[in-house]
């Protein structure tokens, strides 16, 4: 018999059950409230309103007094009862109609007339799909705005590019955050897109086909394409599914997912750049003046936050093809399989997006660009980069293509051997210098290893990109980034 390593008398009982990170360290208040089973339930009670309001607007037999009841009851759920009741009867759904006829006992009567399961909970979903999408939206717009200031501020500061994670022809500090901000207006656009599409599953009854409403209203098809009609609109949504099996189609929560699984793959290759860079000391992450880097090495600063924010990511990218799989096995009108899944994927699909914005967004207000840490590795490179310089202002001061071609392969090839045998410093001007073969050109030397010269159009890209492309997005979120900007600290 397996038995757990415990105490007969538990001081700290509220640490001995399994508690998810994403609430007790990562994710904000409003998204887990967003997933909670307070706001789960009393949406449903609003949902039974809803229809009971609209079937009364119809015609049935229901009274002011029940639906007023009704009102009265949205935030006071009797969770034990609940629960009971579900240990007896197996189903959620029933167990809280249960539990609100017995706090509302004159509305029994008329409490989920008509609707199944799916009336409540498919709703519910989509309701929570909605506003967990308005809670990540503004996040992400914040991130956008603080990264293109940042943009901005480094558009003009030169920095090796990599390609194949070997150094290449220069690019800016700023340009390279605008790859990154362009990948976070593919991701916004993604998650508007998926928010604009969702729509409301409405009243369509065991198997999509409306037929117990169609019973209900004595076989009037216009009423009951009017009280599905209201009820989306009593809830919130102007458009509904016309067609439904018993579910709305998991192709939706697959979309949703898609788009947030982006954001995740989005987040992790930043991030992972930002590691990649501090490991370089060009760049680094806000670290906080307690903060310890290893219980072993005080003198490590190891960039925690961008680990947080790939930690997380990854989770998010995996969870895609969870929604993809759920989507393809729900046979025919529904199956139950999705469930149990789904009670698990949507919220920690929500929850772990919003921990890795709410933690991108402390790294973006804090980054840290170390230009001399820079300058040095340019150094490095920038003699044999510029080569192809030297040999072109040879050759407009009379000398031979071929033969300087020659000789500068011969001078870089000695250079390289002095950094990669010796470990010593790229001293290949030097060598070009004390070559009389060069002496045209070596008042032109310190122009051609101008960094600057070697950039391109990064500044005016950066600045085109942001004035055509973020400023605009950004106007939609003008009211609440002045809020969402403020410092953000972390829980842990």
């Amino acid at each position: 018999m397996f038995s757990i390593d415990a105490p007969v008398e538990i001081q700290n009982s509220e640490y001995c059950n399994y508690r998810s990170p994403l609430s007790t360290r990562y994710a904000s208040k409003e998204m887990q409230y967003n997933f909670s089973d307070q706001k789960k339930f009393s949406t449903w009670r609003k949902l039974w309103i809803y229809l009971a309001k609209a079937e009364k607007e119809l015609g049935l037999d229901i009274s002011d007094e029940q639906i007023a009841e009704l009102e009265s009851a949205v935030h006071d759920i009797d969770f034990a009862s609940a629960a009971e009741h579900e240990k007896k009867v197996r189903h959620d759904v029933m167990a809280h109609v249960h539990t609100l006829a017995e706090r509302c006992p004159r509305a029994a009567p008329i409490i989920h007339l008509g609707a199944t399961s799916c009336y409540v909970g498919d709703n519910t979903d989509l309701i929570v799909l909605r506003h967990g999408l308005d809670l990540l939206l503004p996040r992400l717009a914040a991130v956008i705005s603080r990264l293109a200031r940042f943009a901005d501020e480094y558009k003009s500061l030169p920095i090796l590019g990599f390609t194949h994670l070997q150094p290449a022809q220069l690019t800016t500090v700023g340009k390279r955050a605008s790859l990154w901000l362009n990948d976070l207006l593919m991701d916004e656009r993604a998650l508007s897109r998926a928010r604009d599409d969702l729509r409301f599953r409405g009243v369509k009854g065991t198997t999509g086909t409306q037929a117990s409403f169609l019973q209900l209203f004595n076989g009037n098809t216009e009423k009951v394409r009017a009280l599905d009609k209201r009820v989306a609109e009593l809830a919130g949504f102007d458009k509904r599914y016309i067609v439904t099996g018993q579910t709305y189609s998991r192709k939706v929560d697959l979309e949703v997912i898609a788009a947030l699984s982006g954001l995740g793959a989005t987040v992790h290759k930043m991030c992972s750049d930002i590691r990649i860079l501090a490991s370089r000391k060009e760049l680094e992450e806000p670290f906080e003046s307690s903060q310890i880097g290893s219980s072993a090495m005080p003198y490590k600063r190891n960039p925690m936050r961008s680990e947080r924010c790939c930690a997380l990511a990854r989770h998010l990218i995996t969870l895609h093809a969870n929604a993809a799989n759920t989507h393809a096995v729900q046979w025919l009108e529904r199956t139950l399989d999705d469930s149990a899944n789904r009670r698990i994927t949507l919220a920690e699909a929500f929850l772990t997006a919003d921990a890795t914005l709410i933690t991108l967004l402390n790294i973006c207000q804090g980054l840290v660009v170390y230009p001399k840490v820079i300058a040095r590795h340019i150094a490095q490179e920038l003699p044999f980069m510029a080569t192809e310089n030297i040999i072109m202002a040879m050759v407009q001061a009379g000398g031979d293509r071929q033969v300087c071609h020659e000789k500068i392969r011969v001078l870089s090839h000695e250079a390289g051997a002095q950094v990669k045998q010796h470990g010593k410093d790229n001293d290949l001007i030097d060598r070009v210098k004390k070559d009389p073969y060069f002496k045209p050109i070596i008042s032109q030397l310190d122009n051609i290893l101008d960094a600057s010269t070697f950039i391109g159009r990064a500044p005016e890209q950066v600045t085109e990109f942001i004035e055509e492309e973020i400023d605009p997005l950004l106007t939609k979120y003008k009211d609440v980034l002045v809020d969402l900007e403020k410092p953000v600290a972390l829980n842990i």
